[in-house]
């Protein structure tokens, strides 16, 4: 945090009804994973031969290390392009991508079968290079250690220990170097996954640039979180809203928004596959509500004046938000269908257990980032605003 923008805790109780319902909810998820890990995935999970994944890899893992790219985004306009101006939202940034970027790392010990060998990933003899899941799991697993040493100056200043911040900072440009080349390489090769499963994705999702528009999205997707967690901390907090930051930030997601719409139709064009959006199928239908998703930021925050309206910018973020789930919940669940389920009368739909957990572990995010901030010197030192 630059000294023209110094950070300060919040302050004030931790006891209050978000964090009464986000223990509530993490003690839930905390007895069904008791159950999961003890009698296996089938006690809790509604998982089978015909889809072995479900809404904890979606959610929890793909969706869950896109909506934590607001880090890495904002790292790459300070750090990258020379936009110092936006470094007082690089710490609340990287707060909300550390708790999302580690819960999805833990959340996917919980969709391994013989969930006690995931110390395999990290030892060599077990290492298949040519796997795009090792890759995934090899640089999320480095993302999470760069990103807690990125943000370990934030407890070293709370404690005092200036001396130890200091000699951290001289090597620090290291590691936010890394932090802004292992994102781009495990995004886009989440969007791998689907390219690796060949025709039993729909092709409206199956296509050889899918790693290109993982990649794009889940930038774009980071402002979005930015404008959204941006929003609620301030209203939350009754802060003033840093809307010299947010205005040209909007017009930056746009940018890239933009050219993931222009790469994603023209990709289907090019393909000849636009022709499934206009089928009767739930394919279709989810497509078009994924698009509708996308477009919408530009009806909401696509004039100058649009984007000086709060509200405005709150609900595009949530649009995109919404988006990117879409994105990546029609590819890996709505549009994939392994041929055989049918036949053999599998189906899928989560179960309450399922749902809890992923409810858990986004309360813990919530939880995590309100004792972070109040205790802290996470957001930049502002007066409280009167106005909630």
């Amino acid at each position: 945090m630059s000294a023209h923008h110094p950070a300060a805790p919040v302050g004030g109780k931790l006891l209050n009804t978000a964090t009464l319902v986000s223990g509530l909810l993490v003690a839930a998820m905390l007895a069904i994973l008791f159950v999961r890990f003890i009698f296996g995935l089938g006690a809790v999970t509604n998982l089978n031969d015909g889809y072995p994944w479900g809404i904890w890899v979606v959610f929890d893992v793909v969706i869950g290390s896109a909506f934590a790219c607001g880090g890495f985004s904002v790292a790459m306009l300070v750090y990258i392009f020379n936009r110092g101006e936006y470094h007082p939202l690089v710490r609340p940034a990287l707060l909300a991508s550390l708790f999302g970027y580690t819960l999805a790392g833990v959340g996917v010990i919980f969709d391994l079968g013989r969930w006690w060998n995931f110390w395999h990933i990290f030892w060599p003899g077990h290492a298949n290079p040519n796997s795009v899941m090792f890759e995934v799991a090899l640089c999320i697993s480095a993302y999470i250690l760069v990103m807690w040493i990125e943000f370990s100056p934030v407890f070293l200043e709370k404690w005092g220990l200036k001396a130890e911040k200091k000699k951290l900072e001289k090597v620090l440009f290291f590691f936010i170097a890394l932090g802004t080349l292992l994102p781009m390489m495990h995004q886009s090769s989440l969007g791998t996954l689907l390219v690796v499963m060949g025709p039993q994705v729909n092709p409206l999702w199956q296509t050889p640039v899918v790693p290109l528009l993982y990649l794009l999205s889940a930038i774009a997707i980071g402002y979005g979180v930015v404008l959204f967690e941006t929003c609620v901390a301030s209203s939350a907090y009754r802060r003033q809203i840093e809307m010299h930051l947010l205005q040209p930030m909007a017009r930056v997601m746009l940018g890239v928004l933009a050219v993931f719409v222009v790469v994603r139709f023209g990709d289907l064009i090019a393909r000849g596959a636009l022709g499934h959006a206009f089928a009767f199928s739930l394919e279709a239908l989810f497509f078009w509500l994924e698009t509708i998703c996308f477009l919408l930021p530009f009806a909401l925050a696509g004039r100058a004046a649009d984007r000086r309206n709060p509200a405005r910018l709150f609900l595009a973020g949530v649009a995109l938000m919404l988006a990117g789930v879409l994105l990546r919940v029609n590819g890996f669940l709505i549009g994939y269908d392994t041929g055989v389920g049918v036949d053999h009368g599998w189906n899928y739909f989560p179960s309450i257990a399922e749902m809890l957990v992923t409810m858990g572990m986004f309360a813990i995010e919530v939880l995590g980032y309100i004792v972070i901030t109040r205790r802290f010197p996470v957001l930049p030192r502002a007066e409280a605003s009167a106005a909630h």
